[in-house]
């Protein structure tokens, strides 16, 4: 998984806002799963992505992304409320993408919400975040632990199932992860990034049963980017000895790293 990591967000999301009111990743915290594994209103943005590389019973090879993205509206404090069945506080955004490799062929999707009507959200028992039929959803605990995955656009789809008996990598310093000069340019940031995947994809329209791996990723922040920062390029590198690399830059805007 290679490129801009924020597919269909505004970076203004993730620099420093002016409206103060949102908690900030400016102190290390105790994390605790399964509870972090939900949602975080309190911050402005964060969200749920999941990559994986499977394969079909006769070797075909697919790639597959599936991400979720909460962003704040307003302050969840302070917000005024509304009579309307339509008003919400949160935006939802969702990307899907599958790669068949022995076709060369690539289809990605994208669906946005507003979290009210049902139309996208998330819960807390299951944990659970969806857009539009398209969900994540955790249950199990401990070697049982496991994801399910639901998407589907057209003639294209998954339902799969992601389990894991490790524990999460906090990355950065102890799960925050300094991004820039500022106290509050960081984020709470873990990994999955061994999940034993089985299930099936819909590939042009014919269901193909496939195992493999995925990576899981969970981020969540307000003000994460320095100013001068225009977006990232991250990949992850599982290796045959059975240890995990994950390597992002990030690019200023005039196109070098910082």
């Amino acid at each position: 998984d290679a490129g801009d990591r924020n597919p269909g967000i505004g970076l203004r999301y993730l620099h420093a806002q002016k409206d103060a009111g949102f908690a900030i990743a400016d102190a290390p915290r105790v994390f605790a799963f399964p509870a972090d594994h939900a949602s975080h209103p309190r911050y402005r943005t964060e969200w749920w992505y999941f990559t994986g590389n499977v394969e079909s019973e006769s070797g075909a090879k697919y790639g597959f992304e599936l991400t979720f993205f909460r962003v704040a509206l307003g302050q969840p404090e302070t917000a005024a409320e509304r009579r309307s069945p339509w008003a919400a506080k949160q935006v939802w955004m969702a990307h899907f993408a599958l790669t068949d490799v022995a076709r060369m062929r690539f289809a990605a999707s994208e669906r946005m919400a507003r979290d009210a009507l049902g139309l996208a959200g998330a819960r807390e028992d299951p944990i659970r975040v969806w857009v539009k039929g398209w969900s994540a959803e955790r249950s199990g605990s401990g070697s049982e632990e496991r994801w399910k995955l639901v998407a589907e656009n057209g003639s294209t789809g998954a339902n799969l199932v992601l389990t894991s008996g490790e524990l999460p990598v906090l990355n950065g310093d102890g799960g925050r992860d300094q991004k820039g000069p500022e106290a509050g340019n960081a984020s709470y940031y873990y990994s999955l990034p061994r999940l034993n995947v089985s299930g099936t994809l819909t590939v042009e329209g014919r269901p193909v049963p496939v195992t493999g791996d995925a990576w899981m990723d969970r981020e969540w922040s307000t003000s994460a980017l320095g100013e001068d920062i225009a977006g990232w390029d991250w990949f992850g590198l599982r290796l045959s000895d059975g240890g995990s690399v994950m390597f992002y830059r990030l690019r200023r805007r005039d196109g070098t790293a910082d």
